[in-house]
């Protein structure tokens, strides 16, 4: 098991995150699932100590393992992956926005999150 480090702390802490498509739409087909894998690696621009490990998308939903330091809110990332996913999403593909007509966002409002720690 490797540790990380920032300035005052070691640390381990990693993150198994799963957030849907809003209506559970099954919009992530084909290459539209690789294309938001890609997506979330921006999340290094802003977060640059976030790793993401592992990740895999289903038609409605996306599986994230995040190793995110101690420093950050597991929320504030997961808002940021949302976000910026769901906005470079409709600018690539204009035909979300008659999918999504009046909604304001194409994922749904909460997330799934749980630890994945040591074992003693």
């Amino acid at each position: 098991m490797e540790y990380s480090r920032l300035a005052h702390c070691t640390y381990h802490a990693q993150y198994h995150v799963v957030f849907g498509t809003k209506y559970r739409r099954k919009i992530l087909k084909g290459g539209m699932g690789g294309y938001v894998l890609k997506l979330m690696h921006r999340v290094t621009r802003i977060f640059p100590e976030v790793a993401i490990l592992e990740q895999k998308s289903d038609q409605d939903h996306v599986h994230m393992l995040l190793s995110i330091p101690p420093k950050y809110a597991v929320s504030d990332v997961v808002g940021y992956l949302k976000g910026q996913s769901a906005h470079a999403m409709r600018k690539e593909f204009p035909w979300l926005r008659r999918v999504y007509y009046g909604a304001d966002g194409i994922w749904s409002d909460g997330y799934f999150c749980s630890t994945v720690g040591v074992d003693e």
